[in-house]
């Protein structure tokens, strides 16, 4: 067989092969460092009416838009008339150069004010605040400024700076308390102890990861060169290597020779046909996924073939403390594939609501004063809608106030470019809530034949929504059929619909782990980060696939919980902390391995016969065994 062909011409140039996986590693390393900024850093769904609307924003005004404003919170310890004046004042003085501010003072509008009667607060766009990576950093910076501008401008009164990214980035600042830093230390050895317990050896821990690594940069690699010719998101950075790992582990716990090659070409084969599919569908996240997921199929089947040979001339075969899992296991798992699939559908896509992202620190602080005030925490996400040219921005304002859920609309006269002007609707509710997704669709009717965009912060989850969770009832049968066309004609119809059955399952039953855990679960985030569960669940089907091939080729039962563990450990290890939107992520692909190896988990090698990956009749494990292993002794050492 080909295969067979290949692994003799491998092992016999064993040293030029070794060279050009490590060129591969350290080449590719460095090409995907560089090329990271080829991938669209904004995390917003292109192509959707909020999206063109943000661009229009973006090119007219330079900034605003998708980005959440700063909320400057200001408490008098009497307010007046002249109290307004001065705050727009200091507004003025410290928001820097380019900045947009709108209050009290400029709209006249009592949606400014608290309900305690000394409070207001005002919107900031600074200059800089762009959807990628390095604008959402200066928006960051630009808090810190502002707060300490304001409270150096106004000694007589309470100042406080609040805003989406400001308590995003108060949770990164608080770091790891001493429970979660015990935490990833106890993943951290557990991890260690998984590779050792399964591989026995430093040289059998060390060659899992080291097929993880190379698979890992090749692939971003890949992606990024196909990043100049079509737009894909940074997401790929988080779903690239966290499948490589699990998928290397997985390759590597198989059994040397014939079979575990075939295996790693059917299981790559169905993967990157899934794969294939989404990327062919009309959605950048989509696209994304779909790229980064034939990369790392890709790249991963040939280091298979190539690389493992070489690695297994040098490593003695793994050997694992087997474990016999209980007879029920397997049964209990797919239960609870199936109940956590159910919770996927009360799934609630945005980001986490403001007051789950951090619990202390001088966002938070101003939150609270925000809502011990009486302020609606939807102050933190405004619409924006751009009124085209010869558009009367005050007669939409009037009409966009009149909307369900609305707190204010004002249209600032400094707020035109070109022609056109921007007004500011500011809404009751946050915008992941279904109070808030409900404003921006009827805001949306509301202004329909006025030619008017309706953007800002407050609609990108609407746009995941409908751009590209809209397009999963079409885009999952595809990839789904897809994978089962090359498992079906490698296993036969009835191991390809079980593989794919699976598949489904564990990418949805992802997505119900999140929203135990996060939006039923203590933590209340009241929603999910929208592309988590996208990325989570094609993480998930992928390695479903590749389980479910192996498995058919005989491979041992062992393999599947070892690679769910140490991937679920790996990426724990990783992203425990305060950081809410990390910890979703990452919670997300370990529940995504671990439920898959617990369903697929027999109490030993698959029972029953195993498919001969050369000919169409069946034969008996041992016998694909021992024609393995005395092929893999005839070329051991040489």
């Amino acid at each position: 067989m080909w295969t067979e062909r290949v692994r003799t011409a491998v092992l016999r140039h064993r040293v030029a092969v070794g060279v050009v996986w490590l060129l591969v590693l350290l080449l590719g390393g460095a090409a995907a460092v560089l090329g990271l900024g080829r991938l669209d850093q904004s995390f917003t769904a292109s192509g959707g009416p909020g999206h063109r609307a943000n661009l229009a924003i973006q090119e007219r005004y330079g900034n605003g838009a998708a980005v959440a404003p700063l909320v400057a919170v200001v408490t008098w310890e009497v307010r007046d008339r002249a109290s307004a004046t001065r705050l727009a004042a200091a507004l003025e003085r410290t928001a820097g150069p380019g900045a947009r501010t709108v209050s009290y003072a400029g709209t006249g509008d009592e949606g400014f004010l608290g309900a305690d009667g000394r409070t207001e607060y005002a919107l900031v766009y600074p200059a800089a605040g762009k959807p990628d990576l390095a604008g959402l950093t200066a928006v960051e910076e630009a808090a810190v400024s502002l707060r300490a501008g304001l409270r150096s401008a106004l000694p007589g009164a309470r100042v406080e700076v609040t805003g989406v990214l400001p308590l995003q980035h108060d949770s990164a600042l608080v770091g790891p308390g001493a429970v979660a830093l015990a935490a990833k230390a106890a993943c951290a050895l557990g991890l260690l102890l998984v590779l050792v317990l399964a591989f026995r050896s430093p040289l059998g821990v060390l060659a899992p990861l080291l097929l993880a690594a190379v698979t890992s940069v090749g692939a971003l690699a890949l992606v990024e060169a196909v990043a100049g010719f079509t737009e894909i998101g940074f997401v790929v950075v988080y779903l690239v290597p966290v499948t490589a790992l699990v998928v290397a582990v997985h390759r590597w716990a198989q059994r040397p020779g014939r079979a575990g090659a075939r295996s790693a070409v059917t299981g790559g084969a169905a993967g990157a046909a899934a794969c294939a599919a989404l990327a062919l569908f009309p959605a950048a996240f989509l696209r994304s996924v779909g790229v980064a997921g034939l990369a790392v199929c890709a790249v991963g089947t040939a280091a298979a073939l190539t690389l493992t040979p070489v690695l297994r001339s040098v490593v003695r075969d793994p050997r694992a403390v087997r474990v016999r899992s209980p007879r029920a296991l397997p049964a209990v798992g797919l239960v609870l594939l199936v109940l956590l699939t159910g919770a996927a559908t009360q799934l609630r896509v945005g980001n986490p609501e403001a007051r789950a992202l951090v619990a202390s620190g001088p966002a938070r602080d101003g939150l609270d004063r925000l809502t011990a005030a009486g302020v609606p925490s939807g102050v933190l996400n405004p619409l924006e809608v751009l009124v085209p040219e010869g558009g009367d921005a005050a007669a939409v304002a009037a009409r966009a106030a009149r909307v369900p859920g609305v707190l204010l609309a004002a249209a600032p006269a400094a707020w035109h470019r070109s022609g056109s002007a921007l007004v500011v609707v500011v809404p009751e509710a946050e915008p992941m809530t279904a109070a808030g997704a409900g404003t921006v669709t009827a805001l949306r009717s509301a202004l329909a034949g006025t030619g008017a965009l309706v953007g800002g912060s407050g609609v990108v989850d609407r746009d995941l929504v409908d751009g590209v969770y809209g397009l999963l009832p079409y885009a999952v049968p595809a990839a789904a059929l897809a994978a089962f066309g090359v498992l079906a004609r490698r296993l036969g119809p009835g191991p390809a619909a079980r593989a794919v059955l699976g598949g489904l399952l564990a990418a949805g039953a992802s997505a119900g782990a999140l929203v135990v855990l996060w939006q039923w679960g203590p933590a209340g985030t009241g929603a999910v980060t929208g592309w988590v569960p996208l990325v989570v669940g094609a993480f998930a089907f992928c390695v479903s696939l590749e389980r479910s091939a192996a498995s058919a080729a005989g491979g041992p039962g062992w393999a599947g919980p070892v690679a769910a563990g140490a991937g679920a450990l790996a990426v724990l290890t990783a992203g425990i902390g305060p950081q809410v939107e990390l910890a979703l992520l990452v919670s997300g692909f370990a529940a995504g391995a671990v439920l898959d190896a617990l369903a697929g988990a027999p109490a030993g090698s698959p029972r029953g016969v195993h498919h001969d990956w050369s000919r169409p009749r069946r034969l008996l494990p041992s016998t694909i065994i021992d024609r393995d292993h005395e092929f893999d002794r005839s070329h051991h050492g040489r």
